[in-house]
């Protein structure tokens, strides 16, 4: 099943349904207004679990005419949406807060809720674990930010939970937006990394410091079979990375040769990146030393 990420992005939307019409349902049994804007929280969750499943789909579409490096930065787009949806959920929890913090208002049957915000947490830790395993394995960043979402989900309804409970012991009906600011500034937080990792394959940023050197640790395994290499770059477009760069071979070396050690460093490469695509330019020693001299 992790193979596939669009029946684990349509296992997360299927349990972000039961958990925010279960939290909606209590939220206006009990009228807590915690439990209610934790429900329009869940209810982001699962526009952003429905955004992961369609771009998920069209991101695994193949190369077309007008696409031939593919749809893979519909992922990117997407974890970028996705983490927009993070701050207009923070947002909206610490509105409802600050409203509570000015009028408090008792709350009915905390019990209920509390049954209903850890049953949520529980549901969403599980499939998040599943979304989260699915998203490495599947190196999609849709799936890694709806992933995200959901644990999110569970902090915040375990806060909720521990509200209420404080709540109904003390009778202090102002921890219960206090603690749903905190959790909500938080999540915010954790947002800022998430778009940061979305966003920057959008402008074709280098792939991470520490997965470029992996590239070139793996160009340098062949370094007795060429001259040098330069002007590697590097980028990621949703699950595909893309990697070129020169190649410096000694100049009798035949057409033969110099493509079957080509293929042997793209296949190092793809070992290590297996949704690679690796593009080698070849150089032959006197003409890449000529285009050094005239620059």
């Amino acid at each position: 099943m992790l193979k596939n990420p669009a029946r684990v992005a349509i296992l997360s939307i299927l349990s972000n349904t039961v958990v925010v019409t279960l939290k909606l349902i209590v939220g206006f049994f009990t009228g807590s207004v915690a439990i209610i804007s934790e429900a329009i929280h869940t209810f982001l969750d699962l526009l952003a679990s429905c955004i992961a499943f369609f771009s998920v789909k069209i991101s695994n579409l193949p190369p077309d005419k007008n696409h031939p490096y593919g749809h893979g930065k519909v992922e990117n787009l997407s974890g970028t949406i996705e983490t927009l949806l993070i701050f207009i959920a923070g947002i909206w929890i610490i509105v409802e807060c600050i409203e509570k913090l000015i009028h408090p208002e008792p709350v009915s049957f905390p019990s209920l809720g509390i049954a209903v915000m850890l049953f949520g947490a529980l549901m969403n830790f599980i499939v998040s674990r599943i979304v989260h395993r699915s998203a490495i394995e599947n190196h999609s960043i849709a799936m890694k930010s709806n992933a995200f979402h959901l644990l999110t989900d569970v902090y915040t309804s375990l806060g909720v939970a521990f509200s209420l409970l404080i709540v109904s012991i003390t009778k202090w009906t102002f921890l219960d937006p206090l603690i749903g600011i905190g959790l909500a500034m938080y999540i915010m937080i954790e947002a800022v990394h998430l778009w940061r990792e979305s966003f920057n394959p959008l402008l074709d940023n280098n792939l991470p410091e520490k997965e470029e050197e992996k590239v070139r640790t793996i160009i340098d395994h062949f370094q007795n079979e060429f001259i040098e290499y330069h002007n590697l770059r590097t980028r990621r477009s949703g699950p595909n990375t893309y990697i070129d760069f020169h190649l410096i071979v000694q100049k009798n070396l035949t057409v033969e040769v110099a493509h079957e050690l080509c293929n042997k460093i793209e296949f190092a490469i793809n070992e290590k990146f297996p949704k690679a695509e690796t593009f080698i330019h070849l150089e032959p020693e006197d003409e890449a030393l000529c285009q050094n001299e005239s620059t």
